[in-house]
């Protein structure tokens, strides 16, 4: 069942946090996991260690080669537990749809930084402008379209939240950049626990 909707971003569930030396466990998965698709040859899940009790969490895999996007893909909805899940957004963020043109190439691999965004339970909110710009990520879902941005999507272009929401429609979802102020749109928001290469 759907959550209730809520006023503001007050009842947003507080994140279970993951210790910066997992976070550096799950980046060595995701590396592992990406050159295996670049290079060939499997890819490591188990590093010799066991891992810590987690529960089930979304994440999204970014790939940038310096400022420039190579491929960003993630699930709210994990069938795994989070290094697997890591593991296969990895090899999903490699062969991202918007770059099956210029595949990331071996040569580009020592380049490549990745960054992970572990989400939050989203939390569906009845004002769609009650979100904090640059810290809760959003995500839409209107008819059969859903999009979603990550917090950091749109802090260099100086948006405001009119704007965040407008491009999620447009860019994201291939509606009308109205289309969030509909009541039929479902505005959910959530927060990350970021950790980069």
């Amino acid at each position: 069942r759907p959550p209730s909707p809520r006023p503001s971003c007050e009842g947003i569930p507080i994140m279970e946090t993951i210790g910066e030396e997992t976070g550096a466990r799950l980046l060595r998965v995701a590396r592992s996991a990406i050159q295996a698709v670049v290079l060939g040859g499997p890819d490591a899940l188990v590093d010799g260690q066991d891992w810590p009790a987690m529960t089930r969490r979304g994440i999204f895999v970014t790939l940038r080669k310096s400022a420039r996007l190579r491929g960003c893909i993630g699930t709210f909805s994990p069938l795994s537990d989070l290094p697997q899940t890591v593991a296969e957004m990895a090899r999903a963020a490699t062969r991202d749809p918007r770059f099956t043109a210029t595949p990331i190439g071996a040569g580009e691999l020592p380049d490549i930084r990745i960054e992970l965004s572990v989400l939050s339970p989203l939390e569906r909110i009845a004002d769609p402008l009650s979100f904090e710009l640059g810290r809760h990520g959003v995500k839409i879902r209107h008819g059969l379209a859903t999009g979603c941005f990550l917090p950091d999507v749109g802090a260099n272009l100086g948006w405001n939240k009119k704007t965040f929401l407008s491009e999620l429609c447009r860019q994201k979802m291939g509606l009308s950049p109205d289309a969030w102020r509909d009541e039929q749109a479902e505005v959910s928001v959530f927060t990350v626990q970021k950790f980069t290469e």
